[in-house]
């Protein structure tokens, strides 16, 4: 039975992934070790890892993650609050209020919360 899923994405810069899904997203790291080229992430339930891709070009990357959240505004208003850039907060057509955003290497990220 599937419990779980942790997502796989490229990065080409540990040191500014880290930086971005910790200081600005609010993650932390995941694990006790710190693996050469890989990296794990984690917020509430969530963990997103990244693999080392040093010749991933970002304008060619489609990596994307979607992410349900019990509080699509309180987490749309501390993004904002800590300029990270965002596409706007919209209720969208399949009864979903969501925004995203895009993080150093072009993997797009986007949060959601349903709205019934």
């Amino acid at each position: 039975m599937l419990t779980d899923i942790h997502p796989k994405l490229p990065m080409r810069d540990k040191a500014k992934t880290r930086s971005f899904y910790i200081n600005q997203l609010g993650f932390k790291e995941f694990g006790s070790a710190d693996f050469d080229g890989y990296l794990m992430v984690e917020k509430d339930s969530i963990q997103i890892h990244f693999f080392e891709f040093k010749d991933l070009n970002p304008k060619e990357n489609y990596g994307q993650v979607y992410i349900r959240t019990s509080d699509i505004d309180g987490l749309y208003r501390v993004f904002k609050e800590k300029d990270v850039e965002c596409s706007p907060l919209e209720h969208k057509p399949w009864m979903q209020r969501e925004f995203s955003t895009l993080d150093p290497d072009n993997n797009l990220l986007t949060f959601g919360q349903n709205v019934f």
